[in-house]
């Protein structure tokens, strides 16, 4: 056996047990990771181009692809004009993403399709959780001064702990971006172990904002660092940014996901979100989740579109599906 042969075989060795279903407890953080990284942007593009192009999925195998992306949503409504009336409906769609006449007549009417979550402001969250009473939909909130993260770290976790108290399962929290661009790891290690110890029970989804970050190689390192400091899922962006999620950003923090399942066998969750309102571009992102990481992570444990827009879209592919015909957008509104 040659040296580079049992190198890869010791390697295997060492590799940690896989923890199914676990929940990433964290990690010290550990620098000599963090010092190491770095991005060659061109490549992560080259590649990301390719993902619509090398795979084509057609007839009912896209319309299969779509159900799996409508129960991966995020349904959000995080708007000034948010009233209990608009959450109200958008639970409903929530409760029935998809209408019933397509999914009997894609063979899928038994499939008890819900969305993976409905995400709201804290001021709503009751309101939320009162519309979804009896399934198991979680609401989630978003917090930690959204979208800007400028408040004191003190209101950030009393926002936290709010929006938990109200009934919250899923807490969508915004990392200073400072800490990120002056490369003060160890101030966004803490401050994210701080907002989980904050959440409890509840899951935390950190939200990277990327198109604020500068580089990719700070969204490879800041991706890490939550890791390490707990975080179920990390998500590209707020929404609320002039960039939003893209396929090589989102390339970035997949393979980050993978490099640490791979180092500690904890599996951690991706969130796109901003700027994903059609059919195709969802599909975009289930082929990079599958070939990236693994068929496991085409679920809503640990995969979610931050969307409010693209279920309509979905919707109405799979009504073409069934008839041949494409229908106006306001057959299938939100609520």
């Amino acid at each position: 056996m040659t040296t580079k042969k049992k190198a890869n075989l010791r390697k295997r060795e060492e590799k940690p047990e896989p923890r199914p279903h676990e929940r990433n407890p964290g990690i010290p953080l550990n620098m000599d990771v963090i010092n190491a990284i770095r991005v060659n942007r061109s490549a992560v593009e080259r590649r990301a181009a390719t993902l619509g192009k090398r795979r084509s999925v057609k007839k009912q195998w896209q319309a299969a692809w779509l159900l799996r992306a409508a129960s991966c949503i995020d349904l959000t409504t995080l708007a000034g004009d948010d009233t209990p009336g608009n959450v109200l409906r958008l639970c409903a769609k929530a409760r029935q993403p998809v209408r019933q006449d397509l999914l009997d007549s894609l063979g899928a009417g038994k499939l008890n399709l819900r969305v993976g979550a409905v995400c709201v402001y804290h001021n709503l969250v009751e309101v939320a959780v009162s519309g979804l009473k009896g399934t198991d939909i979680p609401v989630a909130a978003v917090s930690t001064g959204f979208p800007d993260g400028q408040i004191s770290l003190e209101n950030k976790l009393h926002q936290i702990q709010a929006s938990v108290k109200a009934g919250a399962s899923e807490i969508d929290i915004v990392i200073s971006r400072s800490h990120v661009l002056t490369g003060n790891w160890k101030a966004l290690y803490d401050e994210v172990s701080a907002y989980r110890k904050a959440c409890g029970e509840a899951h935390i989804k950190t939200i990277l904002a990327t198109g604020q970050l500068a580089t990719l190689t700070n969204v490879a390192k800041a991706s890490q660092v939550c890791m390490m400091a707990g975080a179920d899922f990390i998500k590209t962006s707020t929404g609320k940014e002039s960039v939003n999620a893209t396929l090589p950003v989102s390339l970035v923090m997949v393979r980050a996901i993978r490099e640490y399942y791979e180092r500690t066998g904890y599996k951690v969750g991706f969130k796109p979100a901003g700027g994903i309102r059609k059919a195709k571009q969802a599909l975009e992102w289930l082929i990079l989740m599958k070939e990236e990481l693994d068929p496991e992570w085409l679920s809503p444990a640990l995969f979610r579109f931050g969307a409010s827009g693209l279920l309509g879209d979905i919707e109405r592919q799979l009504e073409h599906y069934v008839t041949g015909r494409y229908s106006a957008s306001y057959r299938h509104p939100m609520g």
